[in-house]
């Protein structure tokens, strides 16, 4: 029986609030369950991560899905002072350490510090403090055969940090995160964008929390320019994606980069879908307004994924007139472009739940996008179904008042008859988030007011003086 080994992952500092429901929604869907890979609550205050483990591929699995993960280290050792470290490293067994020190293997060690910088002179001063290391091999800092990590650990306080460290590690280096696949799928580059594109990284991390899997079948009913089904298809996800938004959808929209003054005539979500070389997970996109039904009942799906308007930045609208009997000639019906109303965020919310539960699979996930007022919000607020278990619920803050919540459900029975959406406590964000805004101008053209005034009578006193 192998003898268990520690290791430590090592985190990006952002999203924090997103991490323990990516790492948790991994290791479900690996179905790993060892009660020493539990993340808990810490890490949304550390950058680090320490578990225990027998299996080496369990830890390059969680690494090679991630992408709130750096990278991760076979732990050596740790302490809380240099002279505790520097004696527990020398101690650490010949027998481990000889493994990796043979004279045909290149190593690099590589200097990582949390709230402190360091210069590269100051980094080669700290490897040369581990020159009793017996690496015997060529240093090779482009390619080596092993590479090895030196962490100093300051606190997560930038304003409040010791002088000393609070924590050291050491340890080999066993794989890094998926950190590539954002700048891989980065906005700057992609071909067909709007002013809503989802960034990569909380696309990705939507895709985590989804589960998703090669051959499961995802949906964005909200689908915009497809940021969320680019990053589902980097999983092995097939996608298909829905917008009411026919302009969008056909790349009519006024171009969203200053420099380009007119839309490519062959931008779209298909094309964004092909750029990154997904172009067999690609179903489709189709123009429909989501309050309609336009699927089978039948119709299943293993994921939802998507970021409902909020009636901010788009408009949230559906089909329908305020016109009580509405006519349209015949002559009209061919070139006759339907009308549309408000759709607010607690009826798209009711009509989300609602399909979801319908046609999800059983164990599927819907991933969305819920708006909150920071001020009001209370868990109470957010929507719910008795069919669906809320998995996570993690915040982005967007400003002072404002935050936006990526909800995550599971499908956990088929429904019965009287199940319904709860939304009687929801709040609509649309309407808070301008009368918000009307009031702080008020605020603002009062305060000018007076301060021009205040000027005034300044200015006119100096003149009598």
């Amino acid at each position: 029986m192998s003898v268990p080994k520690k290791y430590l992952f090592w985190f990006a500092q952002e999203h924090v609030d997103f991490r323990v429901a990516e790492i948790d929604s991994i290791l479900s869907l690996f179905k790993i369950v060892s009660s020493k890979l539990k993340p808990t609550e810490a890490l949304t205050h550390q950058p680090y991560w320490i578990v225990e483990t027998d299996c080496e591929a369990t830890i390059k699995k969680i690494a090679n899905r991630s992408v709130s993960i750096r990278f991760c280290i076979e732990l050596w050792t740790q302490a809380s002072d240099f002279s505790k470290f520097h004696e527990s490293l020398r101690l650490y067994s010949n027998e481990k350490i000889s493994y990796h020190s043979h004279r045909e293997k290149s190593f690099k060690i590589i200097v990582e510090t949390f709230c402190k910088h360091f210069s590269q002179k100051e980094k080669v001063a700290k490897i040369e403090t581990l020159n009793y290391l017996p690496f015997e091999g060529p240093v090779d800092l482009s390619n080596p055969d092993n590479s090895f990590y030196y962490i100093e650990y300051y606190g997560i306080n930038s304003n409040n940090k010791s002088e000393k460290p609070e924590k050291l590690f050491f340890g080999k280096w066993i794989a890094d995160g998926q950190r590539n696949l954002i700048q891989k799928l980065s906005l700057k580059t992609r071909k067909f964008i709007g002013t809503t594109s989802m960034d990569p990284q909380l696309s990705l991390l939507m895709a985590n929390q989804a589960q998703v899997k090669n051959g499961d079948i995802i949906l964005d009913p909200f689908v915009g320019t497809g940021s969320l089904l680019v990053a589902a298809a980097q999983f092995g996800g097939y996608i298909i994606g829905a917008d009411i938004d026919f302009m969008m959808l056909h790349a009519r929209t006024r171009p969203t980069r200053i420099t380009q003054k007119t839309r490519s005539s062959d931008e779209s979500v298909a094309a964004n879908i092909k750029q990154y070389g997904k172009s067999s997970c690609y179903l489709d996109v189709v123009v429909s307004d989501f309050s309609k039904a336009m699927w089978k009942p039948q119709m299943r799906v293993d994921v939802i994924i998507t970021d409902p308007p909020y009636g901010v930045r788009e408009a949230t609208e559906r089909i329908g007139t305020v016109k009580k009997s509405p006519i349209i000639q015949e002559n009209q019906v061919s070139t006759h472009i339907p009308s549309k109303i408000v759709y607010s965020l607690p009826l798209i919310f009711n009509d989300l739940l609602k399909f979801a539960v319908q046609h999800l699979v059983l164990n599927g996930r819907l991933v969305c996008w819920f708006p909150v007022y920071r001020e009001c919000y209370s868990i109470e607020q957010l929507p719910s179904h008795p069919c669906l278990q809320m998995i996570a619920n993690s915040e982005q803050i967007l400003s002072i008042h404002a935050s936006r919540r990526l909800l995550t459900y599971m499908k956990i029975r088929e429904p019965c008859d009287d199940d319904a959406v709860n939304t009687l406590n929801m709040l609509d964000f649309r309407e808070m988030y301008f009368a918000l805004r009307d009031e702080t101008r008020k605020e603002k053209r009062t305060k000018q007011a007076i301060e021009r005034a205040t000027n005034k009578a300044k200015w006119e006193e100096q003149c009598k003086k």
